[in-house]
């Protein structure tokens, strides 16, 4: 006899069963978000781009409130749903259980290797693609609150490098950024090693900064380039790095902590006990969630 049948049985037998069943489906259960994942035919880039978007369990019970929005971006080698594979949903659903997370949309779209920028050879304009198509499109289909205030950007690894750049080179557009881990290489030829065209650091930043990678280009993009010459008032910014980061990664992030420092401009930094790994990221994932809930209006 299946499962089925011999629960029908039991709750025959025993009116108390079935009475107890049927005050269990009439009880209010607790509300919970969910997550969406689907894709954007892009033209810039002539293919399609695959999304998700973790929503709040009020999007579905309001259609007609809006929202803020983050745009979390993930690291080399993962994609769109890096939040529901690593558990991060769940602590994001346990975080706003515990009222430590306002209701706001977090969407991730798949950066394959681009950095999320336009690549050097013009291929692939990841970065027109994000502006010109990807943030208008998900604002309006997913009923994003307007407004700089409104908007956040955060990203892990090569996503914390898109982050920064793009919050620093488009600062009218976010009211908050936030990094883990960021991809910020201070002096790029002792990044690559001695024959930087072969070495396996070059080939992987090839397809976007060149191969070698072109430095008047990298530091046209770089963060910690941008962080001189930016005009940031107004912006908040948090980003933190592993003490022992398998990259040096943290040796750029205090390189652009210095700079920011310098300039006067606030910001929360940190160097942290770590290294560059899925561990790291799990466990400050949700200093930079309830960073930019705080902010967001």
């Amino acid at each position: 006899m299946c499962f089925a049948s011999r629960f029908s049985s039991l709750v025959t037998r025993h009116s108390s069963l079935a009475t107890l069943f049927f005050l269990l489906l009439t009880l209010p259960l607790h509300a919970t978000g969910r997550v969406e994942c689907n894709s954007l035919n892009s033209k810039i880039l002539s293919r399609s781009v695959p999304y998700c978007v973790v929503l709040p369990a009020s999007f579905d019970a309001d259609k007609t409130r809006k929202f803020p929005i983050l745009y979390d971006l993930h690291g080399l080698g993962d994609n769109e749903q890096f939040l529901v594979h690593s558990g991060l949903w769940n602590l994001v659903e346990d975080l706003r259980d515990n009222q430590q997370l306002k209701d706001f949309l977090i969407v991730t779209p798949d950066g394959d290797a681009s950095f999320y920028i336009n690549s050097r050879d013009g291929k692939n304009r990841y970065e027109d693609f994000l502006l010109e198509e990807f943030f208008p499109f998900v604002e309006k289909r997913y009923r994003a609150a307007p407004g700089r205030a409104n908007r956040a950007i955060s990203g892990v690894s090569m996503g914390g490098y898109g982050a920064l750049h793009l919050a620093f080179r488009h600062p009218q557009l976010f009211g908050s950024v936030s990094a883990h881990s960021a991809a910020l290489i201070e002096k790029l030829p002792s990044f690559l090693g001695p024959s930087s065209s072969g070495s396996p650091r070059s080939r992987v930043l090839g397809g976007v900064f060149g191969n070698p990678p072109d430095p008047v280009f990298w530091d046209r993009n770089s963060p910690i380039v941008l962080a001189r010459i930016a005009n940031l008032a107004g912006m908040k910014i948090y980003f933190d790095c592993g003490d022992q980061d398998d990259y040096g990664f943290d040796a750029g992030a205090r390189a652009l902590g210095k700079i920011l420092t310098s300039r006067h401009i606030p910001h929360e930094f940190h160097i942290f006990p770590g290294r560059h790994d899925p561990a790291y990221f799990a466990g400050h994932i949700p200093a930079s969630l309830q960073f930019h809930s705080r902010l967001f209006p």
